[in-house]
């Protein structure tokens, strides 16, 4: 565990689509006090493929000051993918999920390229939620 942040138990953080059989992330990082949810993705220029963002907890985000579009994951506490949205793009606000118990960024086209679901079963490696 790392000081500071007792629920990461790896600098990495991993997030897989068991019911696809795809690594949506396999270099995240955890947005989970309210400085880190706070600044998100802003002053990042982009994601690139594999990075991703897990903000917990969160049931719903917003774009403003952001430079890029994203694919937006809303997830529940048995890790089910409960609603989703293709390419957000800048300056839009995401839809509000009274399920969700985090939210996952990814880079735009993940989701389309990975098949990813609603109802999909997640797995997250390297964070205990």
């Amino acid at each position: 565990m790392t000081a500071g942040h007792p629920k990461h138990t790896s600098s990495v953080v991993r997030v897989e689509n068991l019911t696809r059989g795809q690594m949506l992330v396999s270099n995240g990082q955890v947005a989970d006090n309210h400085w880190t949810r706070l600044k998100g993705l802003l002053g990042r220029s982009g994601l690139a493929p594999g990075e991703g963002l897990l903000i917990v907890p969160c049931n719903s985000i917003h774009m403003f000051f952001m430079r890029f579009p994203i694919d937006v994951l809303y997830v529940d506490r048995s890790l089910k993918v409960v609603g989703l949205h293709h390419t957000l793009k800048p300056w839009r606000v995401g839809q509000f999920n009274r399920r969700a118990r985090f939210v996952i960024e990814l880079p735009a086209g993940t989701l389309e390229a990975t098949g990813t679901q609603l109802g999909d079963q997640l797995a997250v490696y390297g964070y205990q939620l």
